[in-house]
């Protein structure tokens, strides 16, 4: 085959091309790090990198927001329940305190707004929130745990108790001794001996909630020892309502069939043969889908004093609300409730391929209207005493005013010794209540305990996804950069080498375009 010049000089000018392009795809790789710059130039580190560039997208995001916000949400969570468990703690150890020492008027006055400061305390750290979202209300993150203000709005609250709702309570009568003052212990309307002075103990449900409505009579709902469901209500004639001042715990002491409403106090008071038919409830093993043990108590509450635990974090309930235009609709909350084994609402982050974490502690674990009920029950004892001793120094200072022979001196007298009854009898029964605060706040704190216990292992197991996450990240990272970007040590010399090619041939071009066949004639 015959080369000519023409020949050469394309061959030449190729090869010349060919190390430019070669050149120009090192540069290109010195400038921008990488290996390719479209997929056209290296299909396999291309498929490969776009499915490592996912990896690293993802555990980014884990490692990047969804831990370090689970992270913030559990913190937040584990602040506010050792806040609980400590007001609980103080709780318990007041009732401790008084127990075993003896309290003056003034130490009483002490303890009952100490008392009364916790109680209101204990609730205001349920409205704890991150970022804007309450932790202890569920789904529900933009509604407060309780009320902010003072509200009148009727919810129909369904309760699920069990026979170990079930207490007693104790009631002094004390007629109407605590009316009695300097202007009308004289007048014979308030002749009161200590023989009229008399106490009771009744069997109650203490309902989540006091002053609640007495428009309608709550209804009971169970089933019986011989698995027949049972409802007690007014229109059946079973429930009656009954105000405090009419002395409801008398009416059913004394009525063994008695169920009565104190819509003040939200107490069901039982009478005896009550009392026993509620304790005979027990679940059956052949029933899964219903569960016989459970006490089913609706009732109604309509006004709401700021502090008070919104129903809806805790019950099924319904009430009504005003849409944008103006009209009134009913909302249910928590329909699904009164359904046997009904999941609550548990929020979960994604925290790693597959894996979930639950953050949230929901406020019926720790967060519960007994501890409140319980301290009202306690500080309203206290100041029954209080009450009972004020007016015996009041007594005491109009005896002492009276001249001998004074015919009031005998009213006095009795109205004192009325009062010396009562007292011993409230402070037994304030004796009771702190022994039995004893126990109630020991039990509270043990479920407070429990939470921050479950919300601190959820921080360690998230410390582990933390640090294996970390891991992830770095190998991906690795695997990405060694698939995508260049070993610049290396390239460097490659490019070098090629600008020394580039330039030999086109020197050694030079050489050969000059000869023509005019050299050789």
């Amino acid at each position: 085959m015959r080369i000519t010049n023409r020949i050469m000089q394309r061959n030449n000018l190729s090869n010349i091309n060919t190390n430019k392009m070669y050149r120009d795809r090192l540069s290109t790789q010195m400038s921008s790090q990488k290996k390719i710059n479209r997929p056209s130039d290296d299909p396999v580190v291309a498929i490969r990198a776009l499915r490592l560039r996912s990896n690293v997208t993802e555990i980014t995001q884990y490692y990047t927001k969804n831990i370090p916000d689970a992270e913030s949400w559990l913190k937040v969570t584990e602040d506010a329940l050792s806040v609980l468990a400590g007001i609980i703690t103080n709780m318990g150890s007041r009732c401790d305190k008084a127990v075993n020492s003896y309290m003056t008027t003034n130490e009483r006055q002490i303890l009952l707004e100490e008392m009364r400061n916790l109680g209101e305390s204990v609730y205001a750290t349920g409205d704890a929130d991150y970022a804007g979202r309450y932790v202890f209300t569920g789904y529900r993150t933009d509604t407060p745990l309780s009320f902010l203000s003072a509200k009148e709005q009727n919810y129909t609250i369904t309760e699920q108790l069990d026979k170990s709702a079930i207490d007693s309570v104790t009631k002094v009568d004390t007629k109407k001794l605590l009316d009695v003052n300097s202007g009308n212990y004289a007048d014979g309307a308030h002749d009161i001996t200590e023989d009229d002075i008399s106490s009771v103990e009744v069997h109650r449900i203490r309902l989540a909630y006091g002053d609640c409505s007495d428009k309608g009579n709550p209804q009971i709902k169970f089933y019986d020892a011989n698995g027949n469901e049972q409802t007690w209500d007014s229109a059946g004639g079973i429930v009656k309502t009954m105000h405090s001042y009419d002395n409801p715990y008398a009416e059913a002491a004394k009525d063994p069939d008695s169920v009565i409403y104190v819509p003040e106090t939200g107490e069901l008071l039982l009478g005896e043969n009550r009392y026993k038919e509620l304790m005979a409830t027990k679940d059956s093993d052949t029933t899964a889908t219903k569960n016989e043990a459970e006490i089913r108590v609706t009732y109604d509450k309509e006004n709401w004093k700021k502090g008070d635990l919104r129903p809806e974090h805790y019950f099924y309930c319904k009430t009504q609300e005003t849409d944008a235009a103006g009209n009134k609709k009913d909302v249910i909350y928590n329909d699904t409730y009164l359904t046997e084994g009904a999941e609550r609402q548990s929020i979960e982050y994604d925290v790693g391929y597959n894996q979930t974490i639950r953050i949230n502690s929901t406020a019926d674990e720790c967060f519960q209207h007994g501890i409140g009920r319980e301290v009202d029950d306690i500080a309203n004892a206290m100041q029954e005493v209080l009450d009972l001793e004020n007016l015996q120094v009041e007594l005491e200072k109009i005896r002492d005013s009276l001249p001998g022979g004074d015919t009031r001196l005998d009213t006095v007298g009795k109205q004192l010794d009325a009062v010396k009854k009562a007292l011993t009898l409230a402070k037994e029964k304030e004796q009771k209540l702190f022994e039995h605060g004893i126990t109630a706040f020991k039990d509270y704190l043990g479920k407070a305990t429990l939470c921050v216990t479950n919300t601190g292992s959820r921080s360690s197991k998230l410390e582990l996804v933390k640090n294996r996450t970390q891991n992830q990240k770095t190998t991906f990272d690795t695997l990405k950069s060694n698939n995508e970007d260049i070993d610049i040590t290396e390239v460097a010399i490659e490019l070098e080498a090629a600008e020394l090619t580039y330039d030999a041939a086109l020197m050694a071009a030079g050489k050969v375009m000059q000869t023509t066949l005019l050299n050789f004639i």
